[in-house]
């Protein structure tokens, strides 16, 4: 999950600096996995006005032109067609690096004129892929500062790992609050817009209340879909997404400060209303990234009356994607249970961000304010008029109670908290205590269960730093021996394999269904493999040492001696083994012209 550091104070009010919020962010249990300031590759690249534009006297595409980065005027040689006088642009000046390519500018000749730095475009400082001519500025724009300083790009990009239970923080405002429950900062308050629709909504309805228990939308229609302004666009880029255009970059927008995933439809290519139901055996849909997918029978779609146009929650369709001629929208603001879209994404091994945020489980208290949001900001940016709501179906939105007991964050966390603070902390988080520490959670917290996850809440915003380090009791005197017989005989075995020359593997206990199949089959499957080819536990070693084998022979090894001690996963038990495998040469051809030996039965 990335975003900027200005990013997050738009959530968070606080004076806290970079370095205390990245200190924050980790000891909350939010690991920091990296930061950059995208402005640091163009600190070398100035504001620069074209003082004069002359026709370069050895080459008709080339001008020589006077350019003022606040230093006075430098000759600089330049090919862009829209160079000219008055205009200005960005310069780099000599020992700049151009990020786009790598060149170190430098003093140098150019057709027999000497050039100092250059006019670049937006390509060449990857901004964008315009490349058609040199930046053009506005004409206020302060000659002589630093280009990051002047387009807002010295604002540095956090990159936090989110644990898969903590889907609350698949948006930057989750991520604020977090940071302010642990006392970093306040929270500010997040602005609803009351959007007064006109008529009635957009038909849509639910067939398939398991897989889309609630699809709520709203349409807008006399709007203008052209190019985001920069605030958005910049924020987007800052964590690697590329604008694409007003619409699609606000659905993207609100995903990621909100962790609220949208899609919207251009209504000019539906037919009828949308449903969401179960997908067909055999229908089709071309996703948005290209691909067609052919459906089982058993995923959740969004489809209007003669096609599917998304597989619901995951990815949209792209005959029904808007464009630059759009005009009237249908806004989709869904929730998609968890379950189906594991299933689903893994069966078409399609990932996408509205996936990741939907199969740990989205906010289902959140639709009416992220619909009510998203139209805003179409409407604001974008013109057009409103339509009324369409709620069809209904979210699972039950709040969960649960008795908390204070005194057992000092036994099962290990850390003595006050019970105002333990409530202060839970409030602050966004629960409900009431009397005799009846605790309500919040809709957004999916991973809350019982006692011990508030006791983790209450550790984690405290400080895990904070939990002081216990020797487990031991008796006196030495220790008895505590390994058992099976133990031993793995030791002895693993010893007499590799003082034997064998080299030990390890391989994956999970193996593809064909793999499998010359052993019999598993008789173990994963309900919920990481990937289709890891579906079975292996009934057998070889699979695994095999496929390894194969890997150092086609990488130079001429002779491969592998051992592995695993578990074979059968009908009635799993079994401890050994599994041995040779390969290649068992002795090398000799210098004496002695042809090389292979492996044989002995």
């Amino acid at each position: 999950m990335k975003f900027t550091y200005g990013w997050l104070k738009q959530h968070l009010d606080t004076d806290a600096s970079l370095d205390t919020i990245l200190d924050g962010l980790t000891r909350i249990g939010l690991e920091v996995e990296g930061v950059e300031n995208p402005g640091e590759k163009l600190a070398a690249f100035r504001v620069a006005r074209v003082l004069t534009a002359e026709r370069h006297p050895q080459a008709d595409k080339l001008q020589v032109l006077s350019v003022d980065a606040g230093d006075g005027p430098l000759q600089v040689v330049c090919g862009a067609p829209n160079a000219r006088a008055g205009l200005v642009g960005v310069f780099g000046m000599p020992g700049a690096t151009v990020p786009a390519n790598g060149m170190v500018l430098k003093v140098a000749a150019i057709r027999g004129v000497e050039s100092n730095g250059m006019m670049c475009s937006t390509r060449e400082l990857e901004l964008g892929e315009d490349h058609d001519g040199i930046i053009e500025l506005p004409d206020d724009a302060r000659v002589g500062t630093p280009f990051p300083t002047y387009a807002g790009l010295d604002d540095p990009v956090i990159d936090v790992s989110i644990t898969p239970n903590r889907q609350d923080c698949m948006g930057v405002r989750g991520i604020a609050r977090d940071l302010a429950a642990a006392g970093y900062g306040t929270l500010k308050p997040l602005a609803v817009p009351v959007v007064a629709g006109e008529g009635d909504g957009p038909d849509v309805r639910v067939e398939d209340a398991d897989g889309c228990p609630a699809f709520y939308a709203q349409a807008v229609r006399g709007l203008i879909n052209g190019e985001s302004p920069d605030w958005v666009r910049k924020r987007l880029t800052a964590i690697g997404q590329k604008p694409i255009s007003t619409l699609v970059d606000i659905t993207n927008y609100v995903m990621f400060d909100l962790g609220r995933p949208l899609h919207v439809y251009d209504m000019a290519k539906l037919t009828g209303g949308l449903v969401a139901r179960k997908a067909e055996a055999g229908e089709s849909v071309v996703a948005l990234n290209g691909k067609s997918y052919t459906l089982a029978g058993s995923e959740t779609v969004i489809a209007d009356d003669i096609a599917v146009h998304d597989i619901g929650g995951i990815m949209g369709g792209e005959h029904s994607g808007v464009s630059d001629t759009t005009t009237d929208v249908l806004i989709e603001c869904a929730y998609f249970s968890p379950e189906a879209i594991a299933r689903t994404g893994q069966k078409l091994a399609l990932t996408s961000d509205a996936r990741t945020r939907f199969e740990r489980g989205v906010d289902p208290a959140f639709l009416d304010d992220g619909l009510a949001i998203a139209t805003d900001y179409v409407l604001q940016l974008c013109g057009g008029t409103a339509s009324g709501v369409t709620k069809a179906g209904t979210p699972p939105n039950d709040l969960r109670t649960i008795i908390h007991q204070p005194g057992r964050v000092a036994t099962l966390g290990g850390l003595d908290v006050a019970e105002d603070r333990q409530r202060e902390i839970l409030e602050r988080l966004g629960f409900i205590v009431g009397d005799g520490w009846q605790v309500m959670v919040p809709s957004w917290r999916r991973d809350i269960d019982g006692t011990a996850d508030l006791v983790e809440e209450v550790i984690r915003i405290e400080g895990l730093d904070k939990v002081p380090s216990t020797p487990l009791d031991r008796p006196a005197g030495v220790a008895a021996p505590t390994a058992t017989p099976e133990q031993k005989l793995e030791r002895r075995i693993r010893r007499a394999a590799a003082a034997r020359g064998l080299a030990e593997a390890i391989t994956w206990s999970f193996i593809a269904e064909d793999e499998a199949a010359p052993f019999g089959g598993g008789a173990w499957e994963v309900v919920n493999p990481i990937a289709n080819d890891m579906r079975i536990m292996r009934p057998s070693l070889l699979p695994g040492l095999l496929s390894a084998a194969a890997r150092n022979l086609k990488r130079g090894q001429s002779s491969v001696r592998l051992f592995e001690i695993g578990r074979r996963y059968l009908a009635d038990a799993e079994r401890m083994t050994l599994g041995i495998v040779f390969a290649g040469e068992r002795a090398p051809r000799g210098w004496r012209g002695g042809k090389a030996q292979g492996f044989d039965a002995f």
